[in-house]
């Protein structure tokens, strides 16, 4: 029984050694392409190898597009994009059934698939969009297959959704319903970049020559990334970091004096979806094993559009990213 122990132990370290060495060839890859949005490349790579979808979350010309274009290159993932509008109809996203007729007169529906069917779906502004057309995506980003006219169609392996939103513009949009933000692993903030990395972007991108991604992965190799994160240990200690800062960010007695700043928290969709994350940060460092600080470095994007405060709080000015703060603090 030691021995197969050992012998998993093993295959799990020699896999993770490649894989990471692999994911970190990707990273370096979109390195070339996108600049000064490290933190934010970080976190849809390690949302990706969790499993998940991410909403990025920034003004327009941050190269929001440009990312998810990249990592579609250089992760080996077909790509497609969907630029969210309120005239957006459900099937625009998911597809249809058509009528066909042969030439012998013979009538039958044939189902055109829409963009959904891809492995790295851009879903743009994807707060423009009805409701109606919204909740498409919610059995998809889920279930991992769609329902059209009682069928169902499996998507294809892997599967993950790049949503974006800007945060200045509200006129005229759909807030995102809390089901379905539950379903984003990570709300990631797209920040300006910084002085350096944008004089490098003033000459890559205006010469006669730009940058381009190159492929460093395939979908079986993410795939089987994504199946070791799932496999790699985690410690009673970060299981515990994990515990105690979901459970304290709902109201209640766990939350203590912040819990009257709660309106509603975090179900335990967030305690797995952190779980995920910790792994999948930690085999982005080439880690074996993911540690407390992965937990708090990766607490805010997992938690703050799974929680809510109160009137009274917003009144204050008192703000989610502020309480999640004090809330590590007790974990670390």
């Amino acid at each position: 029984m030691a021995d197969s122990v050992e012998k998993l132990e093993d295959v799990i370290i020699r896999s993770a050694e490649q894989i990471a060495s692999d994911v970190r060839a990707a990273k370096e890859a979109i390195a070339t392409v996108i600049f000064g949005q490290e933190r934010v490349v970080d976190n849809t790579l390690v949302t990706i190898l969790a499993g998940g979808h991410a909403l990025l979350i920034g003004v327009p010309g941050l190269a929001k597009t440009k990312l998810v274009e990249t990592l579609g290159v250089t992760l080996g993932l077909d790509a497609k994009r969907v630029q969210f509008t309120p005239d957006l109809m459900p099937s625009d996203i998911l597809g249809a059934e058509v009528l066909d007729e042969t030439a012998a007169g013979k009538r039958s529906f044939r189902f055109i698939a829409g963009p959904v069917f891809a492995q790295l779906l851009m879903a743009d502004e994807i707060n423009r969009a009805s409701p109606r057309t919204q909740s498409a995506l919610l059995q998809a980003m889920q279930e991992q297959h769609i329902t059209v006219a009682g069928a169902r169609h499996d998507l294809p392996k892997p599967f993950h959704v790049l949503a974006t939103q800007n945060p200045l513009e509200q006129e005229g949009t759909y807030p995102l319903p809390e089901a379905q933000l539950d379903r984003f692993l990570m709300e990631i903030d797209v920040d300006y970049p910084d002085r350096d990395a944008e004089r490098r972007i003033l000459f890559d991108t205006t010469g006669a020559e730009q940058s381009a991604p190159k492929v460093s992965m395939n979908a079986e190799l993410l795939v089987s990334a994504q199946r070791l994160v799932r496999r790699l240990p985690v410690g009673d200690s970060v299981v515990e970091a994990i515990l105690s800062l979901v459970r304290s960010a709902r109201p209640g007695p766990e939350a203590g004096d912040l819990g009257k700043l709660i309106a509603w928290g975090p179900g335990p969709r967030a305690s797995q979806s952190l779980m995920l994350a910790v792994r999948a940060r930690a085999l982005l460092d080439g880690r074996l094993a993911p540690s407390i600080d992965d937990v708090l470095d990766l607490a805010e994007p997992v938690l703050k559009h799974r929680m809510a405060l109160t009137f009274s709080a917003r009144a204050e000015g008192r703000t989610i990213p502020d309480v999640i703060r004090q809330l590590k603090s007790r974990i670390g």
